[in-house]
């Protein structure tokens, strides 16, 4: 298979790969690995340089047992929360990568911004620095949320990259001015939540019982961009990639037929869509809810 062109859309794709599908029984011995190693390589095919895991289950295990030799990707890891303390931060990071099987990762990322706002965020801070100094990670950052104040944080901290929630249903990162802030900074951004959860994708009747209200509205955007020949998945990223402040966009995948949907809908010419109409009035209430529909997962 030919390689994507340097600057094909895939490179800007950073894969969340999920190992096991929620609630699925448990495939036959060896055909989960197998399936992972498919994965893999279509990704690599396709020109995704990107990985980005979490320090969950047994997901850096399997990665590890399936990486291509020599390994094409630049992987991402997060931190355990801080009420493991300090030292268990920086041991679970290098257990990470020796899970992962790598001698080094592309970043550390701290999972809660909230975490550095404490009395012990400075110490956290200081400890991710030193594993950036020792080689051990080639940048270091922190996941935000808006509320957050990703922007003041990074001003105080200097990261290299910032990880924030952004999508066609709650663009409040980009219209106020939160992307371009931290690029004005030079941080890299990479933007999470992009598919919103799914909840751009299913049927008024899968929405939580607190978002009932919000189905007419979604229903509409759905319809808008079904007169206009667009599939969600195709406008949510095209959303998402169009945003020049952003490095990268996670897109999260079970399969290689879920990842070559996703290639190709990246791949799509862009909609003429005005982005602004696709926005929910009250996107709070969505980041609120599709946290807990993607920790329920």
């Amino acid at each position: 298979m030919t390689s994507a062109q340097p600057h094909s859309p895939t490179h800007r794709l950073s894969l969340a790969i999920m190992t096991q599908a929620p609630r699925a029984a448990p495939p036959p011995a060896g055909a989960r690995e197998e399936a992972l190693r498919t994965l893999l390589a279509t990704a690599s095919d396709g020109g995704v340089t990107r990985i980005a895991t979490r320090p969950e289950g047994d997901d850096e295990r399997l990665l590890g047992q399936a990486w291509p030799f020599p390994s094409p990707f630049q992987v991402s890891v997060r931190t355990v929360s801080l009420a493991e303390g300090v030292d268990r931060i920086e041991a679970r990071a290098r257990r990470s990568l020796e899970r992962l099987g790598l001698p080094r990762g592309d970043s550390l990322l701290v999972s809660n911004a909230a975490d550095l706002a404490g009395a012990e965020g400075r110490a956290l801070w200081d400890r991710l620095q030193s594993l950036k100094d020792r080689g051990l990670f080639r940048r270091i950052g922190f996941c935000a949320r808006v509320e957050d104040g990703p922007t003041l944080l990074a001003r105080r901290l200097a990261p290299d990259v910032v990880q924030v929630p952004c999508n066609l249903l709650d663009q409040r990162a980009h219209r106020l001015g939160v992307l371009s802030e931290l690029r004005a900074l030079d941080v890299s951004v990479t933007l999470s939540s992009v598919f919103a959860h799914g909840l751009l994708f299913g049927g008024g009747e899968a929405l939580p019982q607190d978002l009932a209200r919000h189905a007419p509205t979604l229903s509409r955007i759905r319809r808008r961009l079904a007169e206009a020949r667009v599939d969600p998945m195709q406008a949510t990223l095209a959303y998402a990639l169009g945003l020049s402040e952003v490095s990268s966009v996670i897109a999260t995948v079970a399969s290689a037929a879920e990842l070559r949907a996703v290639m190709a809908a990246a791949h799509a010419p862009v909609p003429d869509i005005n982005w602004a109409d696709m926005a929910m009035e009250t996107p709070a209430d969505l980041a609120d809810a599709s946290a807990r529909i993607s920790n329920a997962a």
